[in-house]
């Protein structure tokens, strides 16, 4: 297993610290190229819950994103292992996926590339 990259890990962190949403980052893991903001774990898993919650088949499932809290991460402990992309989209060509954005999570260790900023694609 390879070990994370630390410049990345160290941006995963601030973000989770700051409790900031603004920061724009696009990956690459598993093959695919993820672009759009990160935000912090509490932030993504709220938000993945009230979507779950509005649907009458997966509101159930949303008590897993609610129901355990990520632990809050004093400095010297454990940095985060994950990227929680929100208004993300997975680039496909010149589109992407999906058009208003979704709400992906992405393990550090996964990313074999990364950039600050996302990237701009036309659905012309």
């Amino acid at each position: 297993m390879s070990k994370p990259d630390e410049l990345l890990v160290a941006v995963a962190t601030k973000v989770e610290f700051e409790q900031s949403n603004q920061m724009s980052m696009t990956v690459v893991a598993g093959g695919a190229v993820i672009t759009g903001r990160l935000a912090p774990e509490a932030a993504w898993r709220q938000r993945v819950a009230e979507v779950l919650t509005d649907s009458a088949r997966l509101g159930p499932f949303s008590a897993i994103f609610v129901g355990a809290e990520p632990e809050q991460r004093p400095e010297k402990q454990e940095p985060p292992t994950h990227l929680h992309f929100h208004v993300a989209r997975i680039l496909q060509g010149s589109t992407g996926i999906p058009e208003t954005g979704g709400m992906y999570r992405v393990a550090i260790k996964d990313v074999s590339a990364w950039t600050v900023g996302d990237f701009s694609y036309s659905d012309h």
